[in-house]
């Protein structure tokens, strides 16, 4: 088991008392009903000691193998968890280059990434979502450079955070390339990402349930950072999903999903400080 939390977390601890106090008050009117002799008062005090540090180090453990939490924010339930994007319903996010790009080479596009792998399980030829994201209005306005150097790949860039809407899908804008095709992003471009990506969410969603992957973990380079830890980037996200006032009303939820290779390096309780 990998350590995520400490014994004296303040988690567990309030749920600890929590525990403690629904016991105590059901010990003490039992107490007031039944007469017990000091010798089996001593005993049944020596048992609840111990039960009460099994529970407390039962607690601890729960909380460093948790895999899921839900969290409310702006009166919407966050919920973030371990799981595979594709299993999940209603809208699903996928996070492509600037170019919208779909082509699976392992130059451009990963085969292992999340758009590699959506591109390879709808499209055996990617001619027709090419022609639709060229076309598509709400992309249209949202062009920004056009990169006629560019020797693979298409060359007209889009702002980060722009979404295009493909059925239960939805590509969205979110690294930049540089000029041997690596994906990377400065924390500047990073937060504005966010920001723009939620306010597009906000006008697409439409009540719908919406699943988001953790933005930036693998292989995405931050150029002010040396290292910048998965259990950040996800902050950042709730960060700004907190400052989008974005509301997801019941049955619509918002879910962030944790690749299961990413589950221990995730803080999960940590994340109810966020509430």
């Amino acid at each position: 088991m990998k350590i995520k939390i400490d014994l004296w977390n303040k988690v567990i601890l309030e749920k600890f008392f929590w525990f403690l106090t629904v016991v105590s008050t059901i010990l003490s009117i039992v107490l007031i009903v039944i007469d017990i002799d000091k010798e089996n008062k001593f005993k049944i005090g020596i048992y609840g000691l111990i039960i009460f540090a099994v529970v407390y180090l039962g607690i601890w453990v729960y909380e460093n193998f948790r895999d899921n939490i839900k969290i409310n924010i702006n009166n919407s339930q966050l919920h973030i968890k371990v799981g595979d994007i594709f299993s999940e319903e209603g809208l699903k996010v996928i996070g492509v280059n600037e170019y919208f790009d779909n082509i699976v080479d392992n130059v451009i596009i990963s085969e292992y990434s999340l758009h590699g792998q959506y591109i390879k399980n709808h499209y055996k030829d990617t001619t027709d979502i090419d022609k639709r994201i060229e076309t598509d209005l709400h992309l249209i306005e949202s062009k920004s450079d056009y990169n006629a150097k560019r020797k693979i790949g298409k060359k007209q860039k889009y702002k980060l955070g722009s979404i295009f809407a493909d059925g239960e899908y939805l590509l969205t804008a979110f690294a930049k390339f540089d000029d041997k095709n690596r994906a990377f992003l400065y924390m500047n471009d990073y937060i504005n990402f966010l920001l723009n990506f939620w306010n597009e969410i906000d006008i697409i969603y439409s009540g719908r349930s919406v699943t988001i992957p953790l933005f930036g973990s693998g292989i995405t380079r931050f150029k002010e950072y040396d290292h910048i830890s998965d259990q950040e980037l996800l902050e950042l996200l709730i960060w700004s999903f907190k400052l989008s006032r974005i509301k997801f009303k019941y049955p619509a939820k918002a879910t962030i999903v944790i690749h299961k290779d990413k589950a221990d390096k995730i803080n999960f309780t940590k994340l109810k400080e966020w509430e």
